[in-house]
């Protein structure tokens, strides 16, 4: 007999690539139906699919720039349009930068906040009560080990993963009697630098350095495990698969991105 969470749809924003697209194979092969949020439609549309032909589930997707101000109230509407009801929602979208930060582009900054706090906040917001209302759902929002310190050299990124980290930890305290779990995933920031190597800017193995110090660093931190989801697996394939991508992004940009 299917399992009811089958049923159900779980949300993955940043579900194109690396970790947010580990959370959707392992989801998929589990038996959720899954909804992939990302920029790049032709990505979304193969990842798709694929998933519905190797699992029998349904693998839907709406591409959209969560950037924009609108985006979150879109993405919440379209998902009642197709009559879905969400279950899990899992907030990866996001992106980062490394450099001196009078050296780093504001207005880039400035969209970094917009997406790894704002969109996430909205999208929470959103999702959050309809789980309330039916007393039960899920919701981890992806930070990283350098929200547990200020990091030099990525200051804006390791804040916005410091909010993330304290949100999350907020709302996992006020939700627990309505049967919502709430987490913050935080993946060792170390391990997605790895691959600069020697050859990297300074500031990027600065950088590295100070996101990779102490015990934090070399395990994943989860606030609440929801159920049917074994964390460890999925988030080592994430990294395994986003840390080439990121390491080339960071040569030639100085940034990373999981939207």
């Amino acid at each position: 007999m299917a399992r009811d969470y089958q049923m159900k749809t779980t949300l993955i924003t940043g579900a194109s690539s690396g970790i947010g697209e580990a959370f959707a194979r392992r989801l998929a092969r589990d038996g959720w139906n899954v909804l992939l949020v990302a920029r790049t439609e032709s990505k979304l549309e193969m990842l798709c699919s694929e998933l519905g032909r190797a699992s029998d589930i349904n693998a839907q997707y709406v591409a959209l720039d969560l950037t924009d101000t609108d985006a979150p109230a879109k993405l919440f509407e379209e998902t009642k349009a197709r009559g879905l009801e969400v279950e899990m929602l899992i907030n990866n979208a996001g992106f980062g930068s490394m450099g001196d930060f009078l050296q780093l582009d504001l207005e880039r900054e400035l969209e970094m906040v917009d997406l790894n706090i704002k969109a996430l906040v909205a999208l929470t917001y959103l999702f959050l009560g309809p789980m309330r209302e039916r007393g039960r759902g899920s919701i981890i929002n992806v930070a990283s080990t350098a929200g547990f310190q200020p990091v030099p050299y990525m200051t804006t990124y390791a804040a916005t993963k410091a909010f993330v980290l304290s949100f999350s930890d907020a709302l996992w305290e006020e939700n627990r009697a309505y049967g919502v779990s709430v987490m913050a995933l935080c993946p060792g920031g170390h391990q997605l630098f790895r691959g600069l190597g020697d050859g990297a800017p300074a500031d990027a193995r600065l950088a590295d350095a100070g996101a990779g110090r102490g015990h934090r660093a070399q395990r994943l931190e989860a606030r609440a495990r929801p159920h049917h989801l074994r964390l460890d697996e999925l988030l080592t394939d994430g990294i395994r698969k986003a840390r080439p991508a990121l390491a080339r992004r960071a040569r030639r940009g100085q940034s990373f991105t999981t939207r």
